[in-house]
């Protein structure tokens, strides 16, 4: 059953689509809740959002042992991010973790919620956990604060994006000239029971209720990869520069390890995440999966698009690792528009033409494919050497 926060009735309020329905897209004013947002001045309702505990004594090692990041020595109250992946390394599920001493906290998208609990449950062995979807029980509030708690407050994790963590490495550009230094984000947990009061409190103290497009719009500034958004079927990590935050290069074993040494070490992604600023004179947003173009070539897809209070229409894609730096390209834009029967209905998507709307790209992932510390290779080796074992015969 598809979750509806009870904050969709306030006056207003326009719900989400796709990943974010549920809860609202945005409250009457989404430019000044995106301002809001930014001045650390708002909170948002993610409720919408999976949240599932593990218990018990192993259970820290054990998560080490699935997943792509060291988790083995977390100390409470620190928040990290990792990665479940295929055997053949693709991206199958993110989750930010925080530990409170006794319980894990895996908070992921509610896509992957019933799947990721039932695939961690199946792998527990005689392993000393519990795993628990508590979803029903915990809900998710956005926030735009930088600096980490204390043990005093709720069960809070804390975004580290885009600072490359220990065993991390980047694909694009060095941590001080990114632009999601400037997004401050965490997730706190609350009783769901308690999400109205809780918000009610925020606004009391002066704070704005702010939607998705305003969370959105600063995670596309960010250049912030999202599961429900920037992956597919076919996605690795290394496409979307989230070896930054969610990998460790050199833990032991886990599922997809070997593709993440491989391509790491020797290879290159086969695409790459960029921004896109649109032309701005079109009035159409392109949805996730509008395709994009360079001449009468296909080299990829839009993942995320909102518009920004500064910046204006603007997406992330992944498109083809060796598409040209500079050039212009065209995106076959599918209106993102909902439009709504009434105040607070579930949204009706509305079906129109492609729109082609110009688009400049700027460079997320590096065109090289090459990350900053990739392993030297050997180089050439010499001409007329003898082969192995030949040395010292006639």
């Amino acid at each position: 059953m598809t979750w509806r926060s009870p904050l969709l009735d306030r006056p207003g309020a326009v719900a989400a689509s796709g990943p974010d329905a549920g809860v609202a897209w945005h409250y009457g004013d989404p430019v000044a809740e995106q301002r809001a947002l930014e001045r650390g001045a708002a909170v948002v309702d993610q409720s919408h959002l999976a949240v599932i505990s593990v218990t018990g004594a192993d259970r820290l090692t054990w998560l080490n042992s699935l997943t792509s990041q060291d988790l083995t020595a977390l100390p409470p109250r620190r928040s990290t991010e990792t990665l479940l992946l295929t055997p053949q390394g693709r991206l199958e599920a993110a989750v930010c973790v925080v530990d409170d001493g006794e319980t894990t906290w895996l908070i992921t998208e509610v896509a992957q919620r019933e799947s990721l609990t039932k695939w961690l449950d199946s792998m527990r062995f005689a392993m000393r956990v519990e795993v628990v979807d508590v979803t029903d029980r915990w809900a998710v509030l956005g926030e735009a604060i930088a600096a980490e708690g204390n043990d005093g407050e709720p069960v809070t994790w804390w975004d580290t994006w885009p600072e490359v963590r220990a065993g991390g490495t980047r694909y694009g550009v060095a941590t001080e000239d990114h632009p999601g230094v400037e997004r401050a984000w965490r997730l706190v947990l609350v009783p769901r029971d308690q999400l109205e009061t809780e918000i009610f409190g925020r606004e009391q103290a002066g704070w704005r209720l702010a939607g998705t497009w305003a969370s959105e719009a600063i995670r596309i500034a960010a250049w912030r990869p999202r599961f429900a958004r920037e992956v597919d079927e076919r996605a690795i990590p290394h496409e979307v520069d989230w070896l930054r935050t969610a990998v460790h290069l050199h833990k032991g074993c886990y599922r997809g390890q070997e593709t993440i040494a491989r391509v790491h070490n020797l290879g290159k992604p086969p695409r790459r995440l960029v921004q896109l600023h649109l032309d701005g004179s079109v009035d159409t947003l392109p949805a996730p999966g509008s395709v994009v173009k360079l001449g009468a070539k296909t080299v990829g897809f839009v993942t995320s698009s909102a518009r920004h209070h500064i910046e204006g229409p603007i997406a992330l894609a992944l498109i083809k690792r060796a598409t040209a730096l500079g050039e212009e390209l065209m995106v076959e834009a599918i209106e993102a528009s909902v439009a709504t029967v009434e105040q607070g209905t579930e949204p009706v998507e509305t079906a129109v033409a492609p729109t082609l709307v110009a688009a400049t790209q700027v460079e997320v992932v590096s065109a090289e494919g090459l990350s900053v510390d990739r392993p030297a290779g050997h180089g050439p080796l010499l001409k007329g050497l003898p082969r192995t074992g030949m040395i010292g015969r006639p």
